[in-house]
């Protein structure tokens, strides 16, 4: 399966549109990664030394936590980033390659059909993947299913209640609501965020959990998510909306971005983190 067939499966999107969009798709999964870099590092400090661990981050995109990761496991440890397609991989490992990181693979591995070793890793990162791709049953059980005694499950997730533009932006928040609407329509939930608490307390009496919302000064590219949204997503904004008042709703929220005062506050980022016996 290619990488764009293998997008479309799961995003929901068609491969024509997502063949469009892919350079721009993972340029901005790498953007985003670094957005919340600070927050991963901070979180990772909170778990203590990892010299010579073993971690992977599941779903890792063209940047993910490899850096990271990398950096907390030193060069006596491993890292392995999976995606779900040689052509989403290959971002990942020019990643690695241009930032010199030895001690990290990427791999073509499905969450929901696993191929990496049972009871392997330390650590186990999944970011953005719980509720884009749906299933959480299974997903946790494949989580489960490549650590070993007492190792870490560390998973990220959004809560969209926070995103917000000031001064208000009426066609840029409702591409937004838009877009979770239809990530539910699919089956999927932007909010599961708000869920990883008790989605952990299987694993853990009390597992830890951080939460983090961004600031997006004027300018700032994470602003026009919602826009990013309606181009990966075109057909089923479409369906939902009509072609024309979504042409519209976008030129509208152009604009408004445009706007040199108009700043952001991001969904909220919600870590939560347990061992598993």
């Amino acid at each position: 399966m290619s990488g764009t067939d293998a997008a479309a499966r799961w995003f929901g999107g068609s491969s024509r549109h997502e063949r469009q969009m892919w350079t721009d798709v993972n340029a901005w999964m790498h953007m985003q990664a670094l957005q919340w870099e600070p927050a991963a590092a901070r979180l990772l400090a909170e778990l203590g030394d990892g010299t010579g661990l073993r971690a992977v981050d599941v779903g890792c995109g063209p940047l993910g936590w490899l850096r990271l990761l990398s950096a907390w496991v030193g060069q006596a440890g491993e890292v392995v980033g999976t995606e779900v397609s040689e052509g989403t991989a290959e971002p990942a490992r020019l990643t690695v390659r241009s930032e010199g990181l030895s001690n990290v693979s990427v791999v073509v591995d499905d969450v929901f059909d696993p191929w990496l070793p049972e009871a392997s890793f330390d650590l186990v990162h999944a970011r953005f993947v719980l509720g884009p791709l749906g299933r959480h049953e299974e997903q946790l059980a494949a989580y489960r299913r490549l650590l070993r005694p007492g190792g870490w499950l560390v998973l990220e997730e959004a809560d969209s209640v926070a995103w917000r533009y000031h001064p208000p932006a009426p066609a840029s928040q409702l591409l937004f609501e838009q877009a979770v609407r239809c990530f539910a329509e699919l089956g999927r939930d932007l909010d599961v965020g708000r869920q990883l608490r008790t989605l952990l307390r299987r694993f853990s009496d009390e597992p830890g959990v951080r939460a983090h919302v961004l600031a997006l000064p004027p300018g700032h590219v994470y602003r026009s998510l919602p826009l990013m949204a309606a181009a990966a997503l075109r057909d089923a904004f479409v369906r939902a909306l009509g072609e024309p008042a979504l042409d519209e709703l976008v030129q509208r929220s152009e604009e408004e971005l445009r706007d040199p005062e108009r700043w952001c506050t991001t969904f909220v980022l919600i870590q939560a983190y347990a061992r598993v016996p």
